[in-house]
C-alpha cells in the first residue's frame, strides 16, 4: 500500500532510559516492523487497534492510539462510530470511558 505515513515508534523516547528493552521492542518490532507492513493498511491497522484497545479498556495506550489513527486518515467521526459499535461487544463501561478518553483527545 503506497504513499501511507510510515509509522514510527517512541518507545526509546518515552521510556528507553528506564526500559531499554521493551523501548527497544517497540521502535524496531512493533512499529518499525509489524505497522509498516504492507498488507494492511496504516489506517486499518489504527482501526483494528483502537478497537482492540477499546475492548480490552486500555485508556491509557488509547490516547497515543487515537492521535495515530487521525493522522493515519480515521477521522474523529470515524473513531466515535467504532466506539459506539464497540459498545455492544466489548461492553458499555468500556466505550464509555474509550469516548471520555477520545472527548479529551480530539478537544485538546
Amino acid at each position: 500500500m503506497p504513499d501511507q505515513p510510515k509509522q514510527v515508534g517512541s518507545g526509546r523516547r518515552l521510556l528507553g532510559d528506564f526500559s531499554p528493552k521493551l523501548a527497544e521492542l517497540t521502535d524496531d518490532v512493533l512499529f518499525e516492523d509489524v505497522w509498516n507492513r504492507t498488507e494492511l493498511a496504516a489506517r486499518d491497522r489504527s482501526l483494528i487497534t483502537v478497537a482492540a484497545l477499546v475492548a480490552g479498556g486500555d485508556a491509557d495506550q488509547l490516547r497515543f492510539h487515537l492521535a495515530l489513527a487521525k493522522n493515519n486518515g480515521v477521522t474523529e467521526t470515524e473513531l466515535v462510530e467504532a466506539m459506539t459499535h464497540l459498545a455492544f461487544y466489548a461492553g458499555w463501561p468500556k466505550a464509555m470511558t474509550a469516548i471520555m478518553v477520545a472527548k479529551q483527545v480530539f478537544s485538546a
